[in-house]
Formats: structure tokens, C-alpha cells, sequence
């Protein structure tokens, strides 16, 4: 069985590899996205500021139209004033005169306060405006540094999968079709080796059943806890130290 698996352990490292560049990948593009929302985020800002600021400036401008009518109202009544000859005429002009008066103080107030906010809302403007440039500006570099990264992640990613898909027609296709199922669920290691009685995927102890199923390696066996495919890690290591062995004997005798 570890014979069948040891295709299968190949690929695995291809998929984990490919796996993790595609975390790297979302991560760089969430990096973006956190960019561009802030761009955003300030442009908004920028539109919204620019609205308000616009519906100040009708105001203000309403404002001194409104007092520029009473004070050409009032300079009519004045001018009455001196044409009339009976005191209660005169007198009537002077209320109204007084009347427009006290109306010219209070929309001057308001024209003042309003100039204020106008004045407050443009120096904003200015300021959310250099704070959308700059973070424009500084924001280039590190955008082009995260594309540039993907465009490596993409490229690394495709020589990974043309090595994997070499693998792939050596794999046992029953095997293979299992594996495929649970590394595409788990996105991590889903044939892992016994060490120490327990899974290396889940940690989890095994029974002594499990483990003598394990050992004989006659099946695929799976973990009861984590459902991965195990198999027994000192098999792996008594081959790689049976088909290292011939090498190392090999160097000594042509160097006799």
C-alpha cells in the first residue's frame, strides 16, 4: 500500500505548495481591496464634503441677497419719509423701517455664522482632498509590489501544476479519486503518517486495531477522528534507507 500511496504523497506536495500559494494570493488581493476601499472610502468623503459645502455656499449666497433687498427696501422707505407731511405717515415708514432694520441684523448674523461653517467646510475639503492624494500617491508602489507578487504566485503556481499533472496518470485512479475528494475538503496534508500510535493529521490516538491495519498496509485506511488516509512512517523510513543503502555501497566499491 505505501508503494500506491508514495505517488499520492508526490502530489500531496504539489497541492500543499499550490495550496498555500493561493492563501498567499488571497491575501495579496485582500491587500488590495483594503487599498481600494480606502481610496474609496475617501472619495466619498471627498463627494459628500463637496455637497455640503455647495449647499452652504446657496445659503450664503441667499443670504445676501435676501439683505441686499431689505437694504434697498429700506433706503425706499427713507426715501418716503422725506416726502410725507403727516406725522402718522412718517411714523409708519419708521416701524417699517425699523421692522426691515432688525430683519437685516438677524439674517447678517446668520450670514456671519454661515460663512463660518462655509469657510470651516472648505479648509475639510482641502484637507480630505491632500489625504486622498497622498494615500493615492504612496499607495502606487505598494500596489504594484502586491501585483508583481501575483503575477509570481500565478507563474509559480502553473509550473507546480504541470510537475503535478505529470504525476497524476502514475497515481491508482481509485486512490487518486479519494484523495482528490478530502484534500479538496480539508485544503491541507490528508495522507499523513502514524507516529507514536497517533494520526499526524488530527493528533488523536489510534486503536491498537487501526494501527496493526495500519502496519500490515494491505488497504487504505483511514482515521476514525479526521478521516485521512494514514500509513506507517517506519515503512517510509526503512525504504528511503533501503534504496539509499545500494547508492552508498555502490560509491565505495568504485572507489576501491
Amino acid at each position: 500500500m505505501l508503494e500506491k500511496l508514495s505517488v499520492i504523497l508526490e502530489i500531496q506536495e504539489f497541492d500543499i505548495k499550490m495550496i498555500r500559494l493561493m492563501k498567499l494570493k488571497k491575501t495579496r488581493k485582500h491587500e488590495l481591496e483594503e487599498i481600494e476601499s480606502l481610496k474609496k472610502n475617501l472619495r466619498q468623503k471627498i463627494v459628500d464634503k463637496t455637497t455640503e459645502t455647495e449647499e452652504i455656499k446657496l445659503e450664503v449666497t441667499s443670504y445676501e441677497d435676501t439683505i441686499k433687498e431689505i437694504k434697498e427696501k429700506i433706503k425706499k422707505f427713507e426715501s418716503q419719509q422725506d416726502l410725507v407731511k403727516k406725522i402718522e405717515e412718517f411714523n409708519a415708514l419708521n416701524q417699517e423701517i425699523s421692522r426691515a432694520d432688525r430683519e437685516r441684523a438677524n439674517l447678517e448674523h446668520k450670514l456671519n455664522a454661515a460663512s463660518d461653517q462655509l469657510m470651516a467646510e472648505e479648509d475639510s475639503l482641502a484637507a480630505l482632498q491632500t489625504t486622498y492624494d497622498s494615500t493615492s500617491e504612496n499607495s502606487k508602489a505598494l500596489e504594484e509590489e502586491i501585483y508583481a507578487n501575483i503575477a509570481e504566485v500565478n507563474k509559480e503556481g502553473i509550473t507546480l501544476k504541470e510537475q503535478r499533472d505529470l504525476l497524476v496518470p502514475k497515481a491508482e485512479a481509485e486512490i487518486f479519486a479519494v484523495y482528490e475528494k478530502l484534500i479538496n475538503n480539508k485544503r491541507n496534508r490528508v495522507v499523513v503518517a502514524v507516529n507514536n500510535r497517533c494520526c499526524s493529521g488530527c493528533h488523536i490516538a489510534l486503536t491498537a486495531q487501526q494501527e496493526n491495519l495500519v502496519r500490515k498496509g494491505e488497504r487504505i485506511v483511514f482515521c476514525e477522528h479526521c478521516s485521512r488516509i494514514l500509513y506507517w512512517a517506519a515503512q517510509a523510513e526503512e525504504a528511503e534507507t533501503t534504496s539509499a543503502t545500494p547508492r552508498r555501497r555502490r560509491r565505495k566499491i568504485a572507489a576501491s
